[in-house]
């Protein structure tokens, strides 16, 4: 049977330069109420990887190293209906979406939005990119990426990992001080 679910908060600095967006967060994640707190999901390795954010560092300082790095966190959906954790489990048409768009149009730093996933992409193309003015893909590219999720496990670390170093050139280069492809979980 499926529940409503309710999402995270953000994790945003005024300062982010990207967003990095899910499409909704897992159960592991609900339960822990931590972003990609499923021990198998790839995010926080990646995130060492382009933000020399420490893997095994405690969760506040994970996401106080996010933010001093310009990455920020948050969902496209903040509520819907799903059973278990998997994306193709929501059921379309109980989304309610974050307010996002609010969001991308105050932050003046905001240099990209980064989809973690085919389910968050197309979920913000049907809920927030309509809200948005012209203005702001002048300012903002919008970036698709593989899933960090336990379930696109068909990509190696590696190649996810190389798959998201799309986004270092946005992120500020003292954000980005230290880190090395070699920091491993």
């Amino acid at each position: 049977m499926d529940e409503v679910l309710t999402g995270l908060p953000p994790v945003v600095a005024p300062d982010c330069r990207v967003l990095v967006l899910g499409s909704m967060p897992g159960t592991a994640s609900l339960q822990a109420a931590r972003y990609y707190a499923h021990p198998r999901n790839r995010f926080w390795p990646v995130m060492a990887s382009l933000a020399g954010v420490a893997v095994e560092a405690p969760y506040e300082e994970r996401l106080a190293a996010l933010q001093r790095a310009g990455i920020g966190l948050w969902d496209v959906i903040g509520e819907c209906r799903r059973a278990g954790s998997l994306d193709s489990a929501i059921v379309r048409g109980s989304e309610r979406p974050n307010p996002v768009a609010g969001l991308v149009q105050e932050l003046a730093t905001l240099r990209g939005i980064a989809l973690n996933g085919g389910t968050a992409s197309s979920l913000f193309r049907r809920h927030v990119q309509p809200q948005l003015d012209d203005a702001w893909t002048q300012r903002v590219q919008l970036i698709a990426l593989p899933s960090t999720s336990p379930a696109h496990a068909a990509m190696d670390l590696a190649r996810l990992r190389e798959a998201w170093d799309v986004l270092r050139p946005l992120l500020p280069a003292s954000g980005v001080r230290g880190a090395s492809r070699r920091t491993q979980p």
